[in-house]
């Protein structure tokens, strides 16, 4: 799926090899290759010495369920085996979304989000995130990659900016990959400071902080005021507009006076809302109606904040926003 690069560096300098190589096979390997067998500009030898030597994935295939709207869902092993999840979503219009992972489990404790119920492991490595990336690359186009999966990426930010700065050989450039985060501020600010144009997203879920805070308890570390002024920085150094998630609980967080609130604290210029269906598998939550969707959008648009529905893609297989559990590690 993804050579360990490093192991595949120092392998080849054991081999005697020169370092234009290490190259060779990761040009081979972002373009969708399987094997080390496919790549025919290698000496048949070496191909042989690296197929024995470097496993050419750090990551194992446990099991790929495929959805009826064609979103493909991996339940992947790492080599400790621990489990991890990582979704593809096909569009009609050619484009190829990944959904990656960069933690297993999380430490955040959302209450709508399955992987918040699991019991956090560890960070991601960058290979290991690249990994899921590559494994879709070998199945269909990507054009798209959102660190929306499992874990909450800003506290893994090392090594999701190493894995992103090869997300370009993959077709995937910097502009088209997005980060999503829950408000994990100093994660915020050192995007900010990157000079790669990675687009930030901000989980909110609801404006008002007493309500956030008992749905998403980080509220109480990084409150929403602060959330939005770290947003605000980002914005005044890159004036890319930030894409605001908000996913819709069934008299939760989805009536009009939520809609007022949300508007009154975002700035139309800086902020889109982007409204998330909720598929409440396994949750104390149920999804708002689709009218009521429709309402909160409308009173948005009505305050100049614009707002979209989201698409929601494989819902019956739980690849859906907050579904990623892998449950096959429980």
């Amino acid at each position: 799926m993804g050579v360990d690069l490093a192991l595949l560096d120092s392998t080849l300098a054991d081999l005697g090899q020169p370092a234009f190589r290490a190259r060779q096979v990761w040009a081979w390997a972002a373009r969708g290759a399987a094997g080390y067998h496919e790549m025919t500009d290698l000496p048949a030898s070496l191909r042989d010495a690296l197929t024995e030597r470097v496993p050419f994935s750090t990551l194992e295939v446990e099991r790929e369920t495929r959805s009826q709207d064609g979103t493909l869902k991996v339940l992947l092993r790492t080599h400790d085996d621990r489990k991890i999840e990582t979704v593809l979503m096909r569009y009609k219009d050619g484009r190829g979304s990944v959904c990656l992972s960069s933690q297993v489990g999380c430490p955040l404790t959302c209450s709508f989000c399955a992987t918040g119920k699991m019991k956090f492991a560890r960070n991601l490595t960058a290979g290991e995130i690249l990994d899921q990336a590559l494994y879709f690359k070998r199945r269909s186009t990507v054009t798209n990659v959102i660190f929306m999966g499992m874990g909450e990426p800003m506290m893994n930010l090392d090594n999701v900016l190493a894995a992103s700065e090869r997300l370009p050989d993959l077709g995937v450039t910097h502009r088209r990959t997005a980060i999503s985060t829950v408000g994990w501020i100093p994660g915020i600010d050192r995007l900010a400071a990157t000079d790669m144009p990675i687009r930030l997203a901000l989980s909110l879920h609801a404006a008002d902080e007493d309500l956030r805070s008992r749905i998403m308890p980080v509220n109480d570390r990084y409150p929403l005021a602060d959330v939005l002024a770290a947003c605000e920085r980002f914005y005044a150094v890159r004036k890319r507009q930030i894409f605001v998630e908000y996913v819709m609980l069934g008299g939760v967080n989805d009536q009009v006076q939520h809609a007022d609130e949300l508007a009154a604290v975002l700035d139309p210029k800086i902020f889109k809302v982007n409204l998330i269906p909720y598929n409440p598998t396994d949750s104390v939550y149920d999804g708002s109606e689709r009218e009521t969707i429709a309402a909160f959008r409308d009173t948005l648009e009505a305050h100049g904040v614009r707002a979209t529905i989201r698409l929601t893609r494989g819902q019956d297989i739980d690849a859906a926003c907050g579904q990623l559990a892998a449950k096959a590690a429980a």
